[in-house]
């Protein structure tokens, strides 16, 4: 697996102790990863464990509400002036008609039309909620009642603290990072971070690259955690852990189920007084499970916005613009047996995502298939880094001066050639690239990128999965419309002479 005491010498305040029998009571009671790991920093002992289930379990029960009790916190806001703090994630907006800042908590029901933040609480506490915290915190409510003859009656928000518990270095970060001369042994690392224990992923008669291989595909699904604007899809086999990553392991994320989405929900609701803003504009990625079965009110309309935002970055909806950084993933179960490059694998889904303008804007195919069926040995049990730290960094990653040096690291890495070279193609397997290296070379520098060792690891762990994952997407082009892609061919991409 990894060396226990180098992790935690290498990230001694950000390693914690992920107990299998600890990480079912919160399983149990349905929390993110993230928040779990919060809560255990918070109430271990010095030795890393819980001792008191018990207590853990009234704590979590008063910290954390379930959607069905907000009556509960409206009771207490209205009756009492103000609730007990609990986590929540927090949205906030300013409502420029009525000159005020509102906000919303989505998890529990508040939307912003019901709710106020009065200007003497907004100066004290908006650096905490402007901070880069993903919304996630410790907040406190009270309640406005309605002026004479009004119905205009409010909730409040009278504190707000951020939960993160340390100092997040990206160059602390990096110069641990150094300290693993392994690409592997980091993998493992990482793995740790998002609850996965790497010797789990060996099977009996599998070569140890099916295992590399397992591990290094598990890792891509947090590409769009680390990359702005990465667009994936996913068709896997149930139980390889696709909506647990995408759904549990990071707070600046969203995972959408099966069902009916709307344009409101994912880029802007254009009712009279809502002008809400979608999911896209404040995720760093929306993922859409379940997508054998989903629909959109109207499909046409969808496949337009989806083309366009998921190229340009932005849409224009109602003549406004809408701008996001947020990759769209979509995910989806097919049978094993059908997960074959040759194979139309999109063949069950809806005719939206048989559409090629729309596939060409995907930029890879996870290979699901090569994950294993989960089972109790590959989930972690014992120290392995924070997962909330570790989103924290990913998202950190994402920030535009992070993107663009990375990117040229990566340009001067690999040579693209070939008569036939698309744009598209191009960008897709150069990002892919940017977000790999992001994730398992962090402390790469112009000097290092000149070392033969660091030129063969760029090559194996990033080059050659991005290569595979957009070449994936043009055999299904070729299958999907024959008539324009049959005769493409991907251009040649090499690392570049030293």
């Amino acid at each position: 697996m990894y060396d226990i005491e180098k992790l935690r010498r290498n990230f001694p305040h950000t390693s914690i102790y992920k107990d299998k029998s600890i990480n079912a009571i919160f399983n149990a009671a349905k929390i993110e990863s993230f928040l779990r790991d919060w809560i255990i920093r918070k109430k271990a002992g010095p030795d890393g464990k819980i001792a008191d289930t018990d207590a853990l379990s009234e704590y979590i029960n008063r910290i954390i509400p379930k959607q069905d009790e907000r009556g509960k916190l409206e009771d207490e806001a209205r009756t009492d002036g103000e609730t007990r703090p609990f986590l929540a994630k927090i949205n906030i907006s300013f409502n420029s008609n009525a000159n005020y800042y509102c906000f919303e908590l989505p998890n529990l029901g508040f939307p912003y039309g019901s709710t106020i933040i009065e200007d003497y609480v907004w100066e004290r506490i908006k650096d905490e909620l402007l901070k880069e915290s993903g919304g996630w915190g410790l907040v406190k409510l009270g309640y406005m009642p309605p002026e004479e003859n009004k119905k205009n009656g409010r909730f409040t928000l009278l504190d707000f603290k951020n939960f993160c518990p340390y100092t997040v270095s990206l160059e602390a970060y990096r110069k641990a990072r150094a300290n693993y001369d392994d690409p592997e042994e980091w993998m493992n690392v990482l793995l740790g971070a998002i609850d996965y224990c790497s010797d789990g992923f060996k099977r009996a008669g599998k070569l140890d690259s099916d295992t590399w291989l397992a591990k290094h595909t598990m890792l891509t699904r947090l590409l769009p955690f680390i990359q702005p604007r990465v667009n994936l899809i996913e068709l896997a086999p149930q139980q390889t852990g696709k909506s647990y990553v995408f759904g549990k392991v990071g707070k600046y994320g969203w995972l959408a189920g099966g069902g009916s989405l709307s344009r409101a929900k994912l880029f802007l609701d254009m009712r009279p007084g809502a002008k809400t803003r979608g999911l896209v504009t404040f995720n760093d990625f929306v993922a859409i499970d379940e997508i054998k079965s989903i629909s959109f009110s109207d499909d046409r309309e969808m496949a337009g916005i989806f083309k366009g935002y998921m190229e340009d970055g932005f849409v224009n909806v109602g003549g406004k613009r809408v701008d996001g950084e947020a990759g769209i993933i979509f995910l989806g179960n097919i049978d094993v047996d059908d997960m074959d490059d040759e194979r139309d694998m999109f063949r069950e889904l809806p005719d939206i995502f048989r559409d090629s303008a729309l596939l060409q804007r995907i930029h890879g195919f996870i290979p699901g298939k090569y994950i294993p069926a989960l089972s109790p040995d590959m989930y972690m049990d014992g120290w392995a880094l924070n997962t909330e730290y570790f989103t924290e960094i990913m998202h950190r990653l994402r920030s535009p001066a992070e993107t663009m040096r990375y990117r040229a690291l990566v340009e001067e890495l690999v040579c693209v050639s070939g008569t036939e070279i698309s744009g598209r193609e191009q960008e897709a397997i150069l990002r892919l690239c940017t977000a790999y290296m992001k994730l398992f070379f962090p402390h790469a520098n112009m000097e290092l990128i000149r070392e033969q060792k660091f030129r063969q690891d760029f090559n194996k762990y990033c080059l050659q999965p991005a290569k595979r994952m957009q070449y994936t997407v043009l055999q299904q082009l070729r299958i999907i419309n024959a008539n324009e892609f049959r005769s493409k061919q991907m251009a040649a991409y090499s690392l570049r002479d030293k």
